[in-house]
């Protein structure tokens, strides 16, 4: 068992919406500089409760997605499971349901691994390739956040 996956997750036909896919787009960039025996980086796209199977293979994971609860666009968080469930406000962009739906199914199946997010309070999403001007600048920070999770989860 890997000890990390981090999943990003997203459509980048739909402007911010797809900040999770271009994140883990980055990461695959720079994969020497990550021990791939500890840690997977796998783009999710607009996934469905299909990809379960592959939470069974980790002890942790850490998914990269926009997060819609009312702040400036760009406004960056970090969520527990626990958070995410509890606050009705926040929204985990449109995957939330199948994500923590994945989540139980793997558990059924014997093991569920942690979950931490990495979200960013989108501007726009709307049809597009582009990320908007507000999200392309935080983007370096929302990396640099999701770098040091998962440095700490790692650990």
């Amino acid at each position: 068992m890997k000890k990390l996956l981090v999943l990003g997750v997203g459509n980048i036909l739909m402007m911010d919406e797809g900040i999770g896919v271009h994140a883990v787009h980055e990461f695959w960039k720079e994969k020497e500089h990550w021990d791939e025996t500890k840690v997977d980086f796998i783009d999710g796209g607009t996934f469905t409760q299909d990809i379960f199977f592959l939470f069974e293979k980790y002890e942790k994971l850490l998914v990269l997605d926009v997060v819609r609860a009312e702040h400036e666009p760009g406004t960056i968080y970090s969520l527990d499971e626990d958070e995410l469930v509890q606050n009705k406000k926040q929204v985990l962009s449109l995957h939330d349901v199948d994500l923590l739906d994945s989540l139980d199914m793997a558990e059924m199946r014997g093991h569920r691994p942690s979950l931490k997010i990495v979200g960013i309070e989108p501007e726009k999403i709307n049809w597009g390739l582009e990320m908007t001007p507000t999200l392309t600048k935080a983007f370096p920070s929302f990396m640099k956040v999701a770098k040091k999770h998962i440095k700490k989860l790692l650990v």
